[in-house]
């Protein structure tokens, strides 16, 4: 810990802070951050920039959801473990029991026209939300690095195309950027060399993904009615939450390759209904996972989806800690990690766009909700969301 002073609050008025933020902090990972040093450093200084700045570099560094990991370490700075576990639980509790209430009203009711509607408006909404998030991300984390864009861009094609993201991808475009950033390393032919490697892997991985494909509907069935469901979510949704970079909605790609393309546990339909409710549930996005949970298995499931893909992320912020302070802030390390965030939430459009764009009164959805946040910094992401779903209600009540 970078501050051994006594701190001026207490472990409970910090979980107390975390618990309000939690259920009200709406906006995604971004504004939660920034709420975070409003609130934490700027006018309770309970935290000092120092040790803000420390723990969102870890947390933009490390795999796992962005606000989470933060909340996480700030909880750490000053009472250690028990702070972190505590502070951790305060932050996504909230909106876990939201996620869960949703999740029994949409079982119960999931076929009202009111709730479709609202997802009708909201989900293309969200097209024109994340489109922007990924240009935003693009261009601060990559800027002319022609690297880092032919990365993003296999990655890209590879998350459209499979419909899901690879892990084998990610990390060879970690060593990659590691590689050559080498100083040692000045052969350029070595670099082309390892630069066409990693093109290579990603053709590789299409040709295994298409020629495995047959067997998959097979394997789908089988594993969605064995005795070893909750299982199979716990591994599923532990490894999403280790592959998670700077944004919950860097889960997408992942998720939906699992969830309904691996494994068959959600339609095409259920699925674009649970990136919705995460979008208009505050706190961390991604609990949608405990939707999802609670689709799949009901309560016990939706508490297995959301411990399996958050213990990923309190492990990588308590254990590396020490490691991170001293190597994370490389750039090579940190422009990977920005290049990779910018290809999974762009991939995120492409899957989710092909379901909820389904109409010119969508596609007018998402172009206008784009070309609000590109216009103005001050228009809040959920009062969009929020016309988006009046939207959606309206032209269900006057359509014949």
């Amino acid at each position: 810990m970078s501050d051994k002073k006594i701190p001026s609050y207490t472990l409970w008025q910090m979980v107390r802070y975390m618990l309000k933020l939690g259920a009200t902090g709406f906006g995604g990972p971004v504004a939660l951050v920034g709420y975070m040093y409003r609130d934490l450093v700027e006018e309770r200084r309970w935290v000092s920039e120092s040790e803000y700045k420390e723990g969102l570099t870890l947390a933009q560094l490390a795999p796992g959801p962005l606000a989470s990991q933060l909340a996480i370490y700030l909880g750490y700075c000053h009472y250690g473990m028990i702070g972190a576990t505590l502070v951790g639980v305060a932050f996504a509790l909230p909106s876990f029991c939201m996620v869960v209430a949703l999740g029994a009203a949409y079982v119960r009711y999931g076929g009202l026209g009111w709730m479709q509607a609202v997802f009708y408006g909201v989900g293309a909404c969200i097209i024109g939300i994340i489109t922007r998030h990924a240009q935003k991300l693009a261009v601060k984390t990559m800027g002319k690095d022609k690297l880092l864009w032919l990365i993003a861009s296999v990655l890209f094609i590879g998350t459209c195309l499979t419909e899901h993201e690879s892990a084998a991808l990610v990390l060879a475009a970690g060593f990659l950027v590691w590689f050559v950033a080498q100083e040692k390393v000045r052969n350029e032919p070595l670099k082309k060399i390892a630069i066409a490697a990693f093109v290579a892997i990603g053709i590789l991985e299409l040709i295994l993904f298409y020629n495995a494909g047959s067997s998959h509907e097979i394997t789908n069935q089988h594993l969605k009615t064995s005795g070893w469901l909750f299982l199979d979510m716990a591994l599923f949704f532990g490894k999403a939450g280790a592959f998670v970079f700077g944004s919950g909605l860097a889960i997408i790609p992942f998720l939906f390759g699992g969830v309904v393309k691996q494994y068959a546990w959600l339609s095409d339909r259920q699925f674009l209904d649970a990136v919705a409710v995460a979008m208009i549930t505050p706190g961390p996005v991604v609990i949608t996972t405990g939707f999802i949970g609670y689709l799949v298995a009901g309560f016990w499931g939706a508490c297995i989806a959301a411990f399996a893909t958050f213990f990923p992320c309190y492990l990588f912020t308590i254990i590396p800690a020490p490691w991170m302070r001293r190597h994370g802030t490389h750039p090579a390390v940190v422009a990977v990690v920005g290049g990779v965030t910018s290809a999974a939430i762009a991939g995120a459009v492409v899957i989710l766009g092909k379901r909820s764009i389904t109409d010119i009164t969508t596609a007018v959805i998402a172009v206008l909700t784009y070309g609000m946040l590109l216009k103005s910094k001050k228009i809040q992401e959920p009062v969009l969301i929020a016309l988006s779903a009046m939207v959606g209600l309206l032209l269900c009540r006057f359509r014949p």
